[in-house]
């Protein structure tokens, strides 16, 4: 009998994945109460979210001007100007510091603010991060980019980020030819580096003794970030290769059993506990996964993100809206991270909308703050 439930389950499971085309279920929870808290989590005082760290509010900033983006809703298009204004002169100064991927994550967040928006300040401390970010790019195991200012360790995701940033740049900045190059460049050698292994996922780095692929986690966001930057190479190219390749990478990462349990998306290190940075990981998986699937024509991914968005309401959600890291449950370990992660597969797992909300510059009401300006403990992450 219990061989027999575990074969029903089996073959349930199956179907699902075979049906990742069309998913187990039809309608995605609403994302608006995930974004509600979210927002009340961030500190106007500091001007980031204090219960995460630096890069991980740059992530939330990313899919909290998402929702505005796919929704219309600009209520919360102030946290934009606050962040912009409070954190501009933080660390090094435009969204800097000694992580190559920290200023990647910052680059994306204010063009995506630039999107909602088109406030030109936003799209110039982007090419700021990105200028920045090219410095550390060299032939050290081929090319690639470093992980850190001290070029000690070539990383998957700072050439990811690097990929994606610069051909969105090419893609806002009129006449350009330089981000562009730079971005095909990277992802070439990304394409060929043995970074993607023989199950098509993506390992963390490369060993420094070596330059072959080191054999690390095949961290969630690894499998996402390179979706999003091939979205953005097709739209600046036109060339299907690039669609077809992110299709062929995604189909890998959204059946991968190292990559879920019992069909809901797991990161490698829940089982263990997951620190400040593994939380925001599979947000910004399927935030990209999201990015792919409204970018090609079937949509194929739509039933797998609305899957694990039901699961996650369903089993990650405690009564005051907040989610946790496990998106199966139990609910443990919430903060910002977690919440940001949650916002990312909701909004990703909403249906396209039919037009556009973005790109005219019209942001609603900016003049203030729709949740208590006093809330929040006060804590600064970047210790500005």
């Amino acid at each position: 009998m219990r061989i027999r439930r575990a074969l029903r389950r089996g073959i349930a499971l199956a179907v699902c994945f075979t049906l990742v085309l069309s998913g187990c279920s039809s309608r995605a929870p609403s994302d608006v109460a995930a974004v509600d808290v979210l927002v009340a989590d961030y500190d106007l005082r500091v001007g980031v979210w204090p219960t995460t760290g630096w890069w991980n509010s740059a992530n939330a900033l990313t899919t909290l001007t998402d929702y505005m983006i796919k929704s219309g809703d600009h209520r919360y298009a102030w946290v934009l100007d606050n962040t912009y204004n409070k954190k501009r002169n933080a660390l090094q100064g435009n969204f800097i510091n000694s992580f190559i991927d920290d200023t990647g994550w910052w680059a994306l967040a204010w063009i995506r603010g630039y999107d909602l928006t088109g406030d030109p300040r936003f799209l110039q401390v982007a090419k700021r991060g990105v200028d920045f970010m090219w410095q550390y790019a060299d032939d050290v195991c081929g090319g690639g980019l470093w992980w850190t200012t001290s070029r000690s360790y070539k990383n998957a995701i700072s050439s990811e980020l690097f990929i994606k940033a610069a051909a969105e740049l090419h893609n806002r900045v009129p006449g350009d030819t330089r981000y562009l190059q730079q971005a095909l460049q990277v992802w070439d050698w990304f394409d060929s580096s043995g970074l993607i292994n023989d199950q098509l996922l993506i390992n963390d780095g490369l060993s420094s003794s070596t330059c072959r692929n080191n054999g690390d986690q095949t961290w969630t966001y690894n499998q996402g970030v390179v979706l999003g930057g091939l979205v953005a190479l097709h739209q600046a190219t036109g060339d299907i290769g690039y669609l077809q390749r992110a299709r062929e990478l995604a189909d890998a990462s959204a059946t991968s059993d190292a990559l879920h349990v019992d069909g809901v998306l797991t990161e490698p290190c829940e089982a263990t506990g997951c620190d400040t940075n593994g939380v925001s990981f599979k947000g910004i998986y399927v935030r990209n996964l999201g990015e792919l699937n409204d970018a090609l024509e079937d949509q194929p991914y739509s039933g797998y993100l609305t899957d694990q968005a039901n699961s996650a309401y369903k089993n990650d959600r405690d009564a005051n809206g907040r989610y946790g890291v496990h998106w199966a449950g139990p609910i443990a370990g919430v903060n910002a991270a977690t919440q940001q992660s949650a916002v990312d597969l909701l909004v990703a797992a909403q249906p396209r909308p039919e037009q556009p909300t973005s790109g005219s510059g019209s942001t609603g009401s900016t003049t203030g703050p729709a949740v208590d300006p006093g809330a929040g403990p006060g804590v600064d992450p970047t210790g500005g």
